[in-house]
């Protein structure tokens, strides 16, 4: 018997890098290589599933390449940087062994087996994959049906814990354990705000068929997933492509009615497309976490249409109002970002007045930098970096001192809470319906029989920070 090669799979950046990881596992899996446990001693190679989005999260996934170089392993850089400058980064990093594109993900044990056999494989030309055909392994029918590309499907005797492929669904093997797992709804993004650089390397939007979507959750849910958090570019958009503007709101009592499914959250909504009809299915559809992830960015009207998004702060103001007055404690978090070339000191005031208004639940502060190939980087009014620097700093501190403030009104009040940890002295971590995980708080749970994978009922009793302890009777 053939000695059985191990392949070790780091992650980095956000949770549709998990999933794209997920499916990378289950074809290197099926390709016949060993997945290894925990870091990369002892394998034969490191993939590294890289972000390419800001820059710093750019030198974290070179210095984890860099680190896996010196575990003596071949090394291959994959994901969004190493899509995004492909010969480029393969000529600055002679340490990876393979830099690879999406386009290479379908045929990765291939790309795995020339690498141990010390066959060069040019790395790939970054192009605009916003004038590509969708990087998805699926071909659809002029109604919209998917249909399983040739080579991808009729896998009869997979390894255990690798979901079957039905139809033109993907593989994908769970990478870590817990309750919680994201679901990705679409790849890609139609969107052109000025700063960001993700549509020209993650391609036009396509949104996945919900019968695909839905089997996944199924198979999700059978392996001991109750919470399924719904990720893609931009969630709002799901559907368009598939001629139903309202996709997202007829999937999601469908998949918060599949058997084991106890919660499911909605992530990257863009306000501007945050309708009546979608507030109403995320707020009133029970299973539905009234939860809500606004991609604000700024609050000042002339700062929006300078990155080409809509709003300003009256209009966010009342967006908050419309889901309030829905589920007055439904969770809302967003990103900003500070110092885009021309904002004014009255556009930063601007930004303050609607923070000091939002009573959001989690904030992201990132100052403004320029991003390769973006519009933004070649707009006029550039801010000086300490003046950049200080507006972090402010805006930073008074968002850590309004969520905290947040967390605090909350005490007195019962949430439901899935138990993902134990904290030890019978207490367990875990979050409520207004927390998402890895980005926003959590709460300590404290009481009799609890059990990791459940939901429970508590008490609100204390707050620190953005976190909650709380009590079950």
């Amino acid at each position: 018997m053939p000695i059985r090669r191990k392949v070790s799979l780091i992650t980095l950046g956000c949770a549709r890098n998990e999933v794209d990881s997920e499916e990378l596992a289950a074809r290197i899996e099926d390709a016949g290589w060993d997945l290894a446990d925990g870091d990369a001693s002892g394998a034969d190679v490191v993939v590294v599933n890289t972000c390419g989005f800001i820059e710093a999260a750019k030198k974290d996934s070179i210095d984890t390449l860099l680190a896996a170089h010196d575990s003596g392993a071949k090394v291959v850089a994959a994901g969004c940087m190493a899509e995004r400058y492909g010969k480029e980064l393969a000529e600055a990093l002679p340490e990876a062994h393979a830099v690879i594109g999406f386009d290479d993900y379908t045929a990765i044990g291939e790309r795995l087996d020339e690498v141990m056999a010390g066959r060069p494989r040019e790395a790939h030309t970054p192009r605009d994959r916003r004038k590509l055909l969708p990087i998805s392994p699926v071909e659809r029918t002029t109604a919209g049906a998917a249909v399983a590309i040739p080579g991808h499907g009729g896998h009869d005797d997979l390894p255990d814990g690798v979901a079957p492929a039905s139809g033109p669904r993907v593989l994908r093997r769970r990478l870590g354990g817990g309750p919680v797992a994201p679901l990705k709804l679409a790849s890609g993004c139609d969107r052109r705000c000025t700063f960001c650089a993700i549509p020209a390397f993650r391609g036009a939007y396509v949104s996945r068929p919900p019968a695909e979507v839905l089997e996944e959750a199924r198979w999700l849910a059978g392996h001991g997933v109750r919470e399924l958090v719904l990720v893609s570019e931009n969630s709002t958009s799901y559907g368009k492509d598939l001629g139903d503007l309202r996709a997202l709101e007829g999937l999601l009592p469908a998949l918060a009615a599949v058997d084991g499914v106890e919660r499911v959250r909605v992530s990257y909504l863009q306000p501007a497309e945050t309708r009546p009809g979608l507030i109403e299915a995320i707020c009133g559809t029970p299973g539905v976490a009234p939860y809500f992830d606004l991609s604000f960015q700024h609050a000042s009207g002339p700062v929006l249409r300078a990155m080409r998004r809509f709003g300003d702060r009256e209009r966010f103001l009342d967006l908050l109002g419309q889901i309030r007055a829905q589920a007055p404690e439904a969770g809302v978090r967003s990103n900003f970002i500070v110092g885009f070339p021309g904002e004014t000191e009255e556009d930063f005031e601007e930004l303050v007045a609607f923070l000091s208004a939002a009573r959001l639940d989690a904030v992201g502060v990132f100052g403004y930098s320029d991003e390769d190939g973006t519009e933004a980087a070649g707009l006029d009014g550039k801010l000086d970096l300490d003046e950049v620097a200080r507006r972090v700093e402010e805006l930073s501190g008074l968002a850590e001192e309004l969520t905290a403030q947040r967390a605090e009104d909350r005490v007195g009040s019962r949430v439901r809470v899935l138990l993902e940890e134990d904290a030890g002295g019978g207490a367990f971590e875990g979050r409520a319906e207004h927390q998402a995980p890895e980005v926003d708080g959590t709460v300590l749970v404290r009481g009799p029989g609890l059990t990791a994978g459940d939901i429970v009922t508590a008490l609100v009793t204390g707050s620190d920070g953005v976190d909650l302890v709380a009590d079950v009777s």
